[in-house]
Parts: C-alpha cells; sequence; structure tokens
C-alpha cells in the first residue's frame, strides 16, 4: 500500500497514530511502528528529561521510522526541540500554533514537519510555511480541537481543494471503512487517536480505557470553547462545567474549576468523576481493549475488503 505518505515515513501503511497527552508514550509509540504505521511520541504532557528518555527507549524498541508530536505552546518548547535534534529523531508534528516558528528550523536538521489544523485558513498558513504535510483535523476528534466545529468530512474536501502537498485525515476515523472514506474524500493517509486509547500499549489508566469501551453515542461533548476547545466524555466534571455555565461565568472562572492537571488525573490516574477525559465521537465505534497491531491488522483488512466491495457496485 504505497502512496505519499507511506513513502514521506518510510512506512508500510497510511496509518499516523496521534500524538495525545497521557496516552502516547514509547510502548504505543514502537508498538505502532513495529505494526506498519508511524508511531508518534506525545511530548504534550511530558517534561523534556522524561521525552528524552521516551525517545531513547523508542529507538531500542522499534527499528521502524517514529516521530515526536509537540503543541507549540509547551513552555519548554525549546528545549524540547534541542531534545528532538540531539536525539536524532526525523519527524516531528505540530500543533496549536504558529508552523512558521520552528519549520524551517527543524528542516534545516533534516526532520519532517507536520501541521495540524482545524481549517482551511490554517491549512494555507501551515503549506506557506513550508511543512511537508497537513493534518486536517475535524471537531469530532478527541482533546484540543478548532473552535469552529467543522467535521471531518467537511474540511477534508475543501483543504484537499487548496493542498499541494500530502494531506492527513484526523477526527472520527478508527475503523477501514473510515479510512477508506477519508481517502476517497483526499486524504493521502488518516491519523487516528481514539482507538489507539484503548490498546494494550497506550498509557492511559485501564479505568479511563474501559470509559472509552462503555461511551456510546453522544457520551462526549466539545466544550471549554472559551478557553481551548475540547471534547470531553460526560462525567461529574463534565457537568459541573455544565452547571457553571448556566451562571454565565467569566474565563477566569472556568480556569479555576478546570484548575491543574485535570487530564493527568483522569487519563493517566483513572479518576472518572473529577478527571478530564478527552476522547473523540468514535468511542461509540470502539468495543475491545486490543494490542495496536491487531488494531492495525483490523483496519487494514477491513479497508482491503470494503474497496472490493465499493468497486463492484453497478449505477
Amino acid at each position: 500500500m504505497q502512496n505519499t505518505i507511506t513513502k514521506l515515513f518510510n512506512i508500510k501503511y497510511p496509518i499516523i497514530q496521534a500524538g495525545m497527552i497521557w496516552v502516547s508514550g514509547y510502548k504505543l509509540a514502537s508498538a505502532v511502528s513495529n505494526a506498519g504505521g508511524l508511531g508518534l511520541i506525545g511530548a504534550g504532557s511530558m517534561y523534556p528529561d522524561v521525552l528524552r528518555e521516551h525517545i531513547q527507549k523508542c529507538k531500542k524498541a522499534t527499528d521502524k521510522p517514529f516521530g515526536v508530536n509537540i503543541p507549540l505552546f509547551y513552555p519548554d518548547l525549546n528545549e524540547i526541540l534541542q531534545i528532538i535534534v540531539e536525539e536524532g529523531v526525523k519527524i516531528v508534528f505540530t500543533s496549536a500554533g504558529n508552523p512558521k516558528l520552528y519549520t524551517s528550523f527543524l528542516q534545516e536538521k533534516s526532520i519532517t514537519v507536520v501541521h495540524v489544523v482545524s481549517s482551511v485558513k490554517f491549512a494555507l498558513k501551515a503549506q506557506e510555511a513550508g511543512v511537508d504535510a497537513i493534518v486536517a483535523e475535524g471537531f469530532e476528534a478527541g482533546g484540543h480541537n478548532g473552535k469552529e466545529e467543522t467535521t471531518t468530512f467537511t474540511l477534508l474536501p475543501m483543504v484537499n481543494e487548496i493542498k499541494t502537498i500530502p494531506l492527513i485525515a484526523a477526527g472520527g476515523i478508527a475503523t477501514g471503512r473510515g479510512m477508506l472514506a477519508a481517502m476517497v474524500l483526499g486524504a493521502d493517509g488518516v491519523q487516528i487517536g481514539s482507538r489507539f486509547v484503548a490498546s494494550e500499549e497506550s498509557s492511559a489508566h485501564i479505568n479511563f480505557k474501559r470509559s472509552v469501551v462503555e461511551t456510546e453515542d453522544g457520551g462526549t461533548d466539545l466544550t471549554l470553547k472559551e478557553l481551548i476547545p475540547v471534547r470531553l466524555i460526560k462525567n461529574n466534571f463534565y457537568n459541573q462545567i455544565q452547571d457553571l455555565y448556566k451562571q454565565k461565568p467569566s474565563v477566569d472562572q472556568l480556569n479555576d474549576l478546570l484548575g491543574r492537571a485535570r487530564a493527568k488525573k483522569g487519563m493517566f490516574e483513572g479518576d472518572l468523576e473529577e478527571g478530564e477525559l478527552e476522547i473523540g465521537q468514535v468511542a461509540g465505534l470502539i468495543h475491545q481493549i486490543k494490542p495496536a497491531f491487531k488494531i492495525i491488522e483490523e483496519i487494514i483488512a477491513e479497508f482491503i475488503k470494503v474497496k472490493k466491495e465499493v468497486n463492484i457496485i453497478e449505477f
């Protein structure tokens, strides 16, 4: 299954595992890479020394390409970038910031740079910044999201109209059918997050993994748009947010409720009541916790099967 994405990253399948906070450590990244996809270490929840440790362990766990995802609002960004260069990481995905700031710096170090966007406007800016590929992420996605609430299958063809570089689809994709649909709409590959949260190698707490499996249609919501929009499982913390909204809160009041380390409390420590549980709408299609290689195997098998079925439809 060779195309522009597999060639860009030197991988077998055009499947990228999202670099999610508190979930994407070296065990998951290396497992995805070993299975033929591209694994990403999520730097957003790691202190610089922890990231270095995960990169070093990932290099020992796989001889396949892997990368690091960096939110550009990260407080220790310069130190993080220096570690990435020192450790010889060859692929970096950036998000939540201006790609112009560091794309050239990274590419001068022979690092492939991909930027995550939530709108056509930001896709154009990323392209102008010279990134090597774009991830177009719809608001179905878990975690932090775009304020526009543009769905993946609306955003994707719009970005496809203006893009001149490889395009990766993200948000609401967890199956081979979803992957095929995204590629029909113009994607060269897919980035998958929520499905890999419920993998054996994910560093998410088992309570959170089970919560994802139990989440049904309508069990998530995009909220806290006044801060940074985030899609959450509806739990006690989410209910507290909704109660506060009834009072027309200020940004400071929302920040006070959010506090510190809510995501760590929920996703890494397993507090299902007071923690922030970030997951995508596609959780309703996730029914089992499985090894990463099995997840990729099933996605590819379904992709091939459905592609053949579509080819024999007559009109």
